[in-house]
């Protein structure tokens, strides 16, 4: 249901005002979206954002029960001198890094990185703003991180930036970089907001921020952002199908 244009694909702290024209369904989005656009939407609010370059580094919880089974699997096999098992990925995940996130579509993107540009769109309420991306599945148990670069159209500095995440709903800023401060999976795991980290401008382009999120993609990348969908509902009295 997420592309479905009678259907509101919502994230509570981007457009909470969609949940008002729904017909009895609201579609949940993908995680790696969710915590980028929580982190994306105020930004664009100040600035306008023009262009998304994203590359994900996504828990290996993203595909389920089975997939943490398996990573846990290989690397007990990998350290017995065993050749690793591989059922639910296509190769060894354990020590590995997987560029391919679903399946292959038109012009090489996998479903995952078409899900990812076309749901910033949809919750974000602008289709002028030009997003691509790479998925990749990475060892880690609970935890997508992503490396997020912006162009806007209004400069933003790398401190307006922290200062305009700072204040963002379900964004938590952990950025400094002289003392090892960067948010990291181990982080997120068990929180429920989205981390940012590494704000840094891109001095190849006049109006261009680097971002590092990271983000429980169990929590506010499927379950959290679910709950607070309803929360909202009940909120703004809109439970039911409107008449």
């Amino acid at each position: 249901w997420r592309m479905d244009p009678e259907v509101p694909l919502v994230v509570p702290e981007v457009n909470p005002d969609d949940v008002d024209w729904h017909k009895g369904i609201i579609a949940n989005p993908n995680c790696s979206t969710i915590q980028m656009v929580v982190a994306l939407k105020p930004l664009h609010d100040a600035a306008k954002i023009k262009r998304v370059i994203v590359s994900t580094y996504q828990a290996v919880s993203g595909t389920g029960q089975k997939a943490i089974a398996e990573l846990e699997k290989q690397v007990r096999q990998l350290f017995n001198m065993q050749d690793p098992e591989a059922t639910v990925y296509p190769y060894q995940i354990a020590f590995n890094c997987l560029p391919q996130i679903d399946v292959f579509t038109d012009g090489d993107y996998t479903f995952e990185e078409i899900k990812m540009i076309k749901e910033t769109n949809k919750i974000m309420g602008d289709d002028s703003i030009k997003v691509t991306a790479t998925t990749v599945r990475v060892p880690v148990f609970y935890g997508h991180s992503e490396s997020v670069n912006i162009e806007t159209e209004k400069k933003l500095t790398a401190k307006d930036a922290r200062v305009i995440l700072s204040q963002a709903p379900g964004v938590t800023v952990y950025d400094n970089p002289s003392e090892k401060i960067y948010p990291m999976p181990i982080h997120a795991a068990g929180e429920d907001d989205v981390f940012v980290g590494r704000i840094r401008e891109d001095n190849t382009i006049d109006n261009g921020l680097n971002l590092w999120i990271v983000s429980d993609n169990i929590r506010k990348g499927a379950a959290l952002n679910a709950v607070q969908i309803a929360e909202l509902l009940i909120a703004r009295d809109k439970v039911g199908v409107p008449a």
